[in-house]
């Protein structure tokens, strides 16, 4: 049995981890973390993510935590992932992290904190979008530079990253498909007399409103046609059942930075 641990507990995306946790006869849930003075903790972790009572406490002690478990699971934000892989690495225990929002430095240091420990680190951990992924690149390598590349994403009003990580990871499989620097070719904004659109950038647009969980389109528009590739997620669930793969994957990799692709075998 693998002991995951379940960093941000009571969050949304850690009560569907939890709940993945509980139905994966592979996978027992060792312990729940929130921040100190958060008002579930003590409580019943699998209560607070409305599964049923696990017999596992909510606490705020990170070190305790890592102790208890063979990977940590991390749906947060790049400092406080990064916080946490210091001490995974510390304590020599694989972690899965689903964060959004990573700065070129960010990973620069997760790939360092990730050489004494298997780490699993992808912005989407949905099958589906990691099955789009691969097709992105395919396709991408096929038309070559004679379509123009288009990217439309749309989540929920609450969510604080812009364009989304999974956005972000779309251009750079499509720019590096095209032998393009994604973070010289991406085109955030455009207003006003913007001038012709140049053939290599790849356009990327956000949408923000209600309770859209996720939505992803790439265009590849050419002359008198295109092409639409879109993934759209209904629930979180798909998140989390990915982030469970993921956890039973790494812990038997050597260390290193890994993502769904490698957990998928789509290289």
């Amino acid at each position: 049995m693998i002991k995951v641990a379940v960093s941000g507990a009571a969050g949304r995306m850690g009560g569907r981890v939890i709940t993945a946790v509980k139905e994966d006869a592979e996978l027992e849930l060792s312990g729940g973390l929130e921040r100190p003075g958060h008002q579930f903790l003590g409580m019943d972790a699998g209560l607070i993510a409305g599964c049923g009572t696990l017999g596992v406490p909510i606490i705020d002690n990170l070190n305790e935590l890592v102790k208890g478990c063979d990977v940590l699971v991390d749906f947060s934000n790049p400092m406080v992932s990064l916080k946490n892989l210091e001490v995974c690495g510390l304590n020599r225990k694989a972690m899965v992290i689903g964060s959004t929002g990573f700065t070129p430095d960010d990973m620069a240091l997760a790939r360092e904190l990730a050489r004494d420990v298997p780490v699993m680190l992808a912005p989407n951990m949905s099958v589906g979008v990691n099955v789009v992924f691969k097709l992105l690149a395919d396709v991408a390598k096929i038309l070559g530079d004679d379509f123009d590349v288009e990217i439309v994403e749309a989540h929920h009003k609450m969510k604080k990253d812009s364009p989304s990580g999974t956005a972000i990871r779309m251009g750079e499989v499509v720019a590096k498909a095209l032998g393009r620097d994604y973070n010289k070719v991406a085109n955030f904004h455009r207003e006003g007399i913007s001038g012709e659109r140049s053939r290599e950038e790849i356009g990327m647009q956000t949408i923000r409103g209600g309770d859209i969980v996720g939505d992803h389109t790439v265009y590849f528009i050419g002359m008198g046609e295109r092409i639409e590739i879109t993934h759209r997620a209904h629930t979180r669930d798909m998140f989390s059942r990915g982030a469970a793969r993921a956890a039973k994957w790494v812990v038997k990799q050597k260390p290193g930075l890994y993502d769904m692709q490698d957990v998928l075998g789509l290289r």
